[in-house]
C-alpha cells in the first residue's frame, strides 16, 4: 500500500489526478497538432497491449484525455501506474 501511495504521489506531480470516486486516475495530454496526438496514441496503445491493460481515452484534435482503472478490481492497481508511467515517458520523448 505504501508503494502505491508513493507511486500515485509521483504521478500527481506529472499531472495525473484521481477521479472523483477515487477508483481511477486521469490526465489530459496536449500536443502540437492532431498528427502528434495520434502518433502518441499509437505508441501508447502498443504499450497498453503489451501490458494487456487498456485505457479509456478520447481524442479531439490535439488533446487526448486518458482515464486508467482496473475494471475487474474496481480500483487503481499497479497496472494503471505502469501504464501511466509509460504514457508519461512516451509524452516526454
Amino acid at each position: 500500500m505504501k508503494k502505491m501511495t508513493e507511486d500515485l504521489e509521483s504521478l500527481s506531480k506529472n499531472g495525473w489526478e484521481k477521479s472523483v470516486d477515487g477508483n481511477a486516475i486521469k490526465k489530459t495530454f496536449i500536443f502540437s497538432n492532431f498528427i502528434e496526438a495520434l502518433g502518441w496514441m499509437v505508441k501508447a496503445g502498443v504499450s497498453a497491449e503489451k501490458l494487456n491493460h487498456h485505457p479509456e481515452w478520447s481524442n479531439v484534435y490535439k488533446t487526448v484525455n486518458v482515464v486508467l482503472t482496473t475494471h475487474d478490481k474496481g480500483c487503481i492497481t499497479s497496472l494503471d501506474v505502469k501504464l501511466a508511467q509509460e504514457m508519461d515517458k512516451l509524452y516526454e520523448s
